[in-house]
């Protein structure tokens, strides 16, 4: 029997998962973890969060992925179909609002690293709002969002779906020390990736080699051994 289409997914998707023998086990993915607004749980758990993964793209379909960090709760639940988060003063590119200025479509992905070790999508419309817009709209909003620093204006996510990212391959991770200084020999930010090569750091001077054990003959001829191992298997009697 023919499943029907979910309301969940791309057209994509659902032609893949038919090529592929998976709509049964997609449609009970979406059935029990997909979601059209944010659960209690979803809206606690984006509430701690200090880092989002963001996915755009602009009007022809270039994407780019992008990374924002604050106090926890910095992305903040509005209601249950409901987001925002604030943009400060960067490096001027404005790479994720530009693109959602022609392509409102946004993919966010809260991960917990340190704790449960769990993820959270988040897909939805996103629009640019201006601070004292957003904050007549929403009197809630903090006054203050991350310290020190002024926001310049906020992105305001109207929430379509929302689903789990399993735990199955997210890295256990401990904290840094707030403070911890980078290595001597690590460039500055701005030189990392483009500026003048470094010297490499300095490296130990190599230690003895272990003393090699000879390998099993059936490991320096393989091919061998493995034809000689085939021949006495046949000659055994039944």
């Amino acid at each position: 029997m023919t499943q029907p289409v979910s309301t969940f997914g791309s057209a994509g998707e659902h032609r893949l998962q038919e090529q592929l023998g998976n709509t049964e086990r997609a449609a009970d993915f979406y059935h029990r973890q997909v979601r059209p607004h944010l659960t209690a749980q979803m809206q606690e758990f984006i509430g701690r969060q200090t880092m989002v993964f963001l996915a755009s793209s602009d009007a022809h379909g270039a994407c780019d992925t992008s990374f924002r960090a604050g106090p926890p709760g910095f992305v903040i639940v509005l209601d249950d179909h409901t987001l925002a988060y604030p943009e400060y003063r960067g490096n001027g590119v404005m790479a994720t609002a530009g693109n959602i200025t022609e392509n409102p479509h946004l993919g966010l992905l809260f991960l917990d690293f340190t704790g449960d070790r769990i993820g959270l999508h988040v897909n939805g419309t996103a629009h640019l709002r201006p601070d004292d817009a957003l904050r007549t709209a929403y009197p809630q909003l903090p006054i203050e969002t991350a310290p020190g620093r002024r926001t310049e204006l906020w992105v305001h996510i109207s929430v379509d779906e929302a689903y789990i990212h399993c735990s199955k391959h997210i890295p256990h991770l401990e904290p840094a020390t707030r403070g911890t200084r980078p290595l001597a020999h690590r460039p500055k930010d701005a030189d990392y990736f483009t500026g003048p090569v470094a010297d490499p750091a300095p490296v130990a001077p190599p230690t003895a080699p272990p003393a090699v054990q000879p390998s099993p003959s059936w490991a320096r001829q393989p091919e061998v051994a493995t034809r000689q191992g085939w021949r006495q298997l046949l000659r055994r009697p039944s």
